[in-house]
């Protein structure tokens, strides 16, 4: 017959046995996390742009976030009405960002639009690319413009599994700038990240023969080109366009990138041409990862 304490033992054993158990399944999760992703400069609302106005293509954008059916957008030069215009016909989604102006409406966004029925938000915030990057509306460098980082650290819903989602938009005059920027944002990356698979979308104002994309691709912390190491790509090779009036179409660049760490295997790799019906001035550029 079992004593007292021996039947204590076994309980004890069976609970802690248990315990290890739970802790080495959720440990030892391979359920995988798949993500469509997309980086896209909207064009900001400037009235000068005519019939290529946001007015007739507000509508154009939000549909095609939503029959690529798109996770996870970081998007560039949203103004706070084109903000509002998204939300409304977005209500699937919801954002982090603020305008780089004042930290709350004024000037461009560079906000991260997410599902918000697939995935949680853990944290997010909004930095400003220059010396100072928690002094709101600063321009950094040599820089012309105030330029901002947005990131959101998200969680799937379904894996329980976080990653990283970091968008910005470099600026187009300050080599300088373009420099600091990406040291800025990897070190951001490393504080924040915590070893999650991380993302970083934006337009860059640089192709990748430049050495702002050379030390992203090339630094210790690595980043890959998403477009590059994709296992099929489709579409054109140039983001920039300026409404179809680059010409000719070998001139057209691609300065709009996807730059994913090394634990994220990029599935596929995608830049649809507007074929003459511009939803912006750059084309998007669409990949499906898994982690």
């Amino acid at each position: 017959m079992k004593t007292k304490k021996t039947l204590m033992k076994n309980i004890t054993f069976k609970i802690f046995y248990s315990a290890a158990i739970m802790l080495s399944l959720s440990c030892s999760n391979e359920e995988k996390t798949d993500v469509t992703l997309s980086t896209f400069n909207i064009r900001y609302d400037n009235p000068a742009d005519s019939l290529n106005n946001w007015k007739y293509r507000k509508d154009n954008v939000a549909e095609f976030v939503k029959t690529n059916n798109i996770d996870v957008v970081g998007m560039q030069e949203v103004l706070y009405n084109q903000l509002c215009d998204l939300r409304e016909r977005l209500p699937q989604y919801d954002y982090v960002g603020v305008g780089r102006e004042d930290g709350n409406t004024k000037g461009e966004y560079a906000p991260i639009f997410y599902r918000k029925d697939k995935y949680k938000l853990v944290s997010g915030d909004t930095f400003w690319l220059s010396q100072y990057p928690d002094s709101i509306g600063f321009i950094g460098w040599d820089g012309a413009c105030t330029r901002i980082a947005t990131w959101a650290k998200l969680e799937d819903k379904k894996t329980r599994k976080q990653f990283l989602a970091v968008n910005t938009h470099f600026d187009h005059v300050g080599l300088e700038a373009r420099r600091n920027a990406v040291n800025l944002i990897i070190d951001r990356i490393k504080e924040i990240a915590n070893d999650c698979p991380t993302v970083l979308t934006g337009d860059f104002n640089v192709s990748e023969d430049s050495e702002a994309y050379n030390t992203i691709t090339g630094n210790e912390f690595t980043l890959l080109d998403a477009h590059k190491i994709a296992e099929t790509t489709k579409g054109v090779n140039y983001t920039f366009h300026d409404f179809g009036r680059v010409q000719p179409i070998d001139q057209r660049e691609k300065i709009d990138f996807i730059f994913v760490t090394p634990q994220i295997k990029v599935i596929s790799s995608n830049i649809p041409e507007n074929n003459n019906n511009y939803i912006s001035d750059h084309n998007p550029q669409i990949s499906e990862i898994r982690f």
